[in-house]
């Protein structure tokens, strides 16, 4: 684990993101604020392009809770068996659908504590829904963003937890609500878990990764 890095190398980093994409975006395809939901709940030990191909036609058929609810457990499975833990997953799906339905009107809910009432809704998965669909500050942590904070020093932490408290801890306010996606996305495609790229690395001389690749 790095150490955290002070205020003003922080400020430059995410200064060079913003210069690089300004409104970086996620991958996970959606139509609505439910289908977002869907999407990050099926995404789980899985990938975004994975997910995206299993549910381009399930959303054509169920993009409110009630079609998905008609569409029922065996035709969710039909579409998502490609995807791994899909019995699982599927039958989350229809079990939120419900909960949507009979609590919330068959709208999602915008507050932390509802969207985590919601079967197979963890925090993470809520922290995505209220920063891509409400515009929240909210610092959903996956793996990527956990390694990217651990070797950086942008926020270090022995935990998701710790690594959530040190990105709205650590990072200044203008640089919040995008945080998690420029932070998501260089793990993804540049700070990657075996051979980190440090040679097309926008901060790299800022980093506090010892064992930069050349």
């Amino acid at each position: 684990m790095a150490k955290q890095l002070e205020y003003p190398v922080i400020y430059d980093i995410f200064t060079r993101f913003r210069e690089a994409e300004a409104e970086p975006k996620g991958e996970l395809e959606h139509v609505n604020a439910y289908t977002l939901v869907v999407a990050v709940a099926l995404s789980a030990q899985a990938t975004d392009a994975g997910v995206n191909k299993a549910t381009r036609e399930l959303f054509k058929l169920a993009d409110t809770p009630e079609k998905m609810l008609a569409l029922g457990e065996e035709g969710v499975i039909e579409h998502i068996k490609t995807i791994g833990l899909y019995r699982n997953k599927a039958k989350n799906v229809i079990n939120l659908s419900q909960r949507l339905v009979d609590v919330y009107g068959g709208e999602v809910p915008s507050s932390r504590a509802a969207l985590q009432s919601l079967p197979g809704v963890g925090r993470k998965t809520a922290n995505v829904v209220l920063n891509m669909w409400f515009k929240h500050p909210a610092q959903a942590v996956d793996t990527h963003i956990f390694r990217v904070g651990n070797r950086t020093g942008i926020a270090p932490g022995k935990d998701v937890d710790a690594v959530e408290r040190a990105i709205e801890d650590n990072i200044p306010a203008e640089f919040q609500q995008h945080a998690h996606h420029w932070l998501i996305l260089h793990g993804r495609y540049t700070c990657v878990a075996r051979k980190p790229k440090c040679n097309a690395c926008l901060i790299r001389d800022l980093c506090e990764f010892e064992d930069k690749t050349a």
